[in-house]
């Protein structure tokens, strides 16, 4: 499939040889000749960089990263009105946004999660504007539509707009999905692009736009509500109250916090995580909103940060530190100005806001953090395309994509605007695909897919799609997981286990758009995502917290339903 995507790629008239041959073209000229030119078809790349070329395409920098904006012709052929919307959460930046792209003849919305698009699409489509709704995992497309509702990872840069909004654009920062946030700035085609997000982003944008030519407007915005920082921590969960939302940074403290504001007798959680199945963040949140409901108090992660409309009266931080992947460290300015911000939201039960700390410890870092401004970011993030990657690895055709990636990153050559993303998850993933007879195309595939591997079951599912591929060039689902297996968790464990096992059906849905005729079950993966989420409500409804009884821990592959062999384990281990 993939070796047929590529030998059917267009071919500009400039074609690789004229560029291998255009001896002394200055680093941004060259990317653009890449872009028009060299980025075509694997068989014509192949012929191109034969002995007879070799010397000449060593002398060409292929680690040249330092004009990212040139890899995007569509967009540069384009005089852009960038307009920068810029203020706090709840300041209506997002709204005002929206609002241009529902009165435009065409357009694309860029979120960074799958919650916000979803919820766009919504909206546009109520209000009688047809808009189609693409993730990684979905497909829903309406007659007439002309207007789409993306994550920014999906955000199509080879088509031209009249109206494009990318939200919460301050991520472009962000060491692991900055990359996207940046495509998305550069490379989207329209008349007008529209950027929701921190006034901390604005000094770094106007810098890596100069020399795109595009015209960049900013407008500040007053948060709506007031937000009101409290002198006094909460103190015991006695004093919790409807509205209030307490936040912590781990599943198993939501979990603890939840037991212990239940147990009081006068209060039910919703609980808001990560790691839960956005579906079931969705059912969460709208519970908690029901003022008819008895849920009537929010457990949640950092995940409320963005992303769901939640009637919040109060946000108690339970903590000021967390866990980043690397150490405990305490919250960011960044992070707790965008969690606080969610109380009090504009036209809710709750018109003020007020945040404060379950200890009294706490709140000099509160106080402090919600008076200081966010810090200005310095870099966005980039990561190669294929289109660098696969011309780079004929030039090191011995290399394995591990290899050829992990030079390419050490050695890629960078503006002082701009970071290499962290690609760790990507090169665990590399390791595990470099064995497979497939195409560099294909590890590609695998390599910028949705899979955590720290996670044993999701690295597990993902070796076990990768090898059936290259073995068989079919992946038939019920190989790999067992349908009917599935049960309502008892247990913190089984739930982890549950969230797990959505992952890596979610996985399968996402490489069924990729590889379509490989991965022919996504009707059934995505049935058994559902139930998964039915699931995981029915747990969070009837068995809250428990306290685990110590007991000895079966193999993941008979909890979870993936039919593993001992080989495939022990690969991703």
């Amino acid at each position: 499939m993939a070796a047929f995507l590529l030998r059917h790629r267009k071919v500009s008239t400039l074609g690789v040889s004229g560029i291998l041959k255009a001896d002394k073209l200055e680093p941004c000229r060259l990317h653009v000749a890449l872009r028009l030119g060299a980025l075509a078809g694997a068989c014509n790349l192949s012929r191109e960089y034969s002995t007879s070329y070799d010397n000449r395409a060593n002398k060409f920098d292929f680690l040249d990263l330092t004009c990212p904006h040139a890899w995007y012709p569509v967009a540069r052929r384009k005089n852009r009105k960038i307009f920068l919307h810029v203020g706090p959460t709840n300041s209506g930046k997002t709204y005002q946004a929206l609002k241009q792209l529902e009165s435009s003849p065409s357009g694309v919305y860029c979120g960074p999660l799958r919650l916000l698009a979803w919820e766009v699409a919504k909206r546009l489509n109520k209000a009688k504007v047809p808009c189609d709704l693409i993730t990684g995992q979905e497909r829903e497309e309406v007659d007439g539509a002309k207007h789409k509702a993306v994550t920014v990872e999906m955000a199509d840069v080879t088509s031209s707009y009249s109206c494009a909004v990318v939200d919460e654009i301050q991520m472009l920062g962000c060491t692991t999905r900055g990359f996207s946030f940046t495509r998305a700035l550069l490379g989207i085609s329209a008349d007008e692009l529209h950027l929701c997000g921190d006034p901390a982003a604005v000094p770094l944008i106007q810098e890596i736009l100069k020399p795109t030519g595009d015209d960049v407007h900013v407008q500040y915005y007053e948060r709506l509500s007031p937000l009101v920082p409290s002198q006094r921590s909460l103190g015991s969960f006695k004093n919790i109250q409807t509205g209030d939302c307490v936040v912590t940074f781990s599943r198993r403290e939501i979990y603890k916090l939840k037991g212990q504001i239940e147990r009081g007798g006068k209060h039910l959680c919703s609980v808001v995580y990560g790691s839960l199945p956005p579906e079931t963040r969705t059912r969460q949140a709208t519970m908690f909103n029901d003022a008819s409901s008895e849920f009537d108090v929010l457990v949640a992660s950092d995940a409320i940060g963005m992303g769901l409309n939640l009637n919040i009266s109060r946000i108690i931080f339970s903590t000021m530190k967390k866990f980043d992947g690397v150490e405990m460290r305490d919250l960011t300015i960044s992070e707790v100005k965008q969690i606080a911000g969610r109380a009090g939201r504009y036209g809710s039960d709750f018109p003020v806001g007020e945040v404060t700390c379950l200890h009294a410890d706490d709140l000099p870092l509160l106080h402090s953090s919600l008076k200081s401004p966010s810090p200005i970011l310095e870099c966005a993030g980039l990561f190669p395309t294929f289109d660098l990657i696969f011309m780079y690895s004929r030039l090191h055709p011995k290399k394995g994509l591990y290899r050829i990636m992990e030079h390419f990153l050490e050695n890629a050559k960078l503006s002082e605007n701009y970071f290499i993303a962290d690609c760790e998850e990507m090169l665990k993933v590399a390791a595990v695909v470099d064995v497979l007879p497939i195409s560099l195309h294909d590890k590609y595939l695998f390599i910028i897919s949705p899979v955590d591997m720290r996670n044993e079951i999701s690295s597990q599912g993902l070796t076990q799609f990768a090898q059936n591929y290259a073995q068989k060039g079919i992946v038939r689902l019920k190989e790999i997981f067992t349908p009917g297996t599935l049960q309502v968790p008892k247990t913190e464990s089984a739930l982890k286990e549950l969230e797990s096992i959505h992952k890596v059906l979610d996985l399968y849905v996402w490489l069924s758009f990729r590889l379509e005729d490989s991965f022919p079950d996504r009707e059934l993966a995505a049935s058994q995502k559902a139930i998964c989420g039915l699931l995981i409500e029915e747990f969070l409804e009837r068995f809250g917290w428990q306290k685990q009884p110590k007991r000895r821990k079966l193999p993941s592959r008979v909890n979870s339903g993936f039919l593993l062999s001992k080989e495939t384990r022990q690969c991703v281990k």
